[in-house]
């Protein structure tokens, strides 16, 4: 298959929704099992493109494609689809061979997220988690917790410690911090700040930031006073009746409630620097997911959509990922207005959007900019 065609996006995003099984695969490659982020994923970069792909998924165990002898496969015809020679996985990292003088291991602290991204959630506990009524229900932050891959409180002196070394030792390029939400009004940001100036005075890289609105907009002000470049507050679901059922708990902080927090962050972190994270397949319609991210364009909001991937141990384990095709009708058109609205998600300065690995939007991006291209 000609991977500098079309036919790229459109098997890059087949391989997001449906996964890859390993097999006869070492395991000296960056994963992720359980946690926030990209769970149940390995790194993977194909023809110099770093992509996410479910492995250790229910789909990915009945996925056509496999991993064998260093080839993707498609088991349906026997077709190797990506020779070996295009494919690299991202190694384990040097940094998680270190621990603190305390002796928690860095790789408790922070983890290697696509290939060059060091990612950490810093408050690893949220008050909605341990309430079926209102927790997310595709939401596994405790699984790494409770399987002891991590601790529950990261200081901003163990978050300095890990970027310095993870940027000296393995190349990190940026930092991308998330948090469970804590009982406070200020829905993390706090912790954002303290984790934020506690890096920067360590290491010069780029920091994005996660967190729900705060109800105090000063925030914005304050966070990007601390050092934080770039900003992700995440709706996951668009509409109010996936909201209510998907996210019961953070459907309680409204719609109305987010996009005027997107517009203030915006007006302190500038157009295409404030993110929000929208999974398709949790029941939002094309037409809703479209529709609302054409909405954040406008105001200068990069909508990072992504395809849902059930996560073993989660009310949603049995959930099925949506079909490529529906990733696709949704991924072109939403291209194609961040390319005519000159947002890339390659000039973010720092967090997921920047990284891109967890969708297949920004190659999407890259055909709507060379469909407009006319040379002169």
């Amino acid at each position: 298959m000609n991977l500098n065609s079309e036919s790229r996006s459109a098997l890059l995003t087949e391989l997001q929704t449906r996964g890859i099984r390993l097999i006869g695969q070492d395991s000296d490659h960056v994963s992720r099992r359980g946690g926030a982020g990209p769970s149940d994923h390995q790194a993977f970069t194909i023809d110099g493109t770093t992509v996410m792909l479910p492995v250790y998924t229910q789909s990915a165990w009945e996925s056509p494609f496999t991993l064998e002898d260093g080839n993707i496969k498609d088991r349906r015809n026997q077709e190797t689809i990506i020779p070996v020679r295009n494919i690299t996985g991202t190694n384990t990292p040097a940094f998680y061979g270190l621990t603190t003088d305390d002796g928690i291991p860095y790789q408790q602290i922070a983890t290697l997220h696509g290939k060059d991204v060091l990612a950490t959630t810093v408050l690893q506990t949220c008050i909605r988690y341990e309430s079926r009524r209102k927790a997310c229900k595709f939401c596994s932050i405790g699984q790494s917790l409770d399987a002891g891959r991590t601790i529950a409180r990261k200081t901003p002196q163990q978050l300095a410690e890990v970027a310095k070394a993870a940027v000296r030792l393995d190349g990190v390029k940026h930092v991308v911090m998330t948090t469970g939400t804590p009982a406070s009004s200020d829905r993390g940001a706090k912790v954002m700040c303290e984790s934020a100036e506690a890096i920067k005075a360590a290491v010069d890289v780029p920091v994005q930031g996660q967190c729900e609105p705060p109800k105090d907009h000063i925030w914005f002000s304050r966070m990007k006073a601390a050092g934080i470049d770039s900003l992700g507050m995440h709706l996951e679901a668009v509409s109010p009746e996936v909201r209510e059922v998907m996210t019961p708990g953070k459907a309680k902080v409204s719609l109305e409630e987010y996009f005027d927090a997107f517009k203030a962050a915006v007006s302190v972190f500038g157009k295409g620097q404030v993110s929000t994270y929208i999974l398709a397949g949790l029941g939002d319609s094309k037409e809703a997911i479209i529709s609302t991210s054409e909405k954040l364009i406008d105001m200068g909001v990069y909508p990072f959509v992504v395809p849902f991937v059930p996560i073993r141990g989660t009310p949603l384990e049995d959930h099925p990922p949506p079909s490529a095709a529906f990733m696709e009708s949704v991924l072109k058109p939403i291209a194609k207005k961040l390319v005519s609205s000159g947002m890339r998600g390659e000039d973010t300065q720092a967090g997921c959007v920047k990284c891109g690995a967890c969708s297949s939007l920004s190659e999407y991006e890259k055909e709507a900019a060379n469909a407009d291209f006319v040379p002169a």
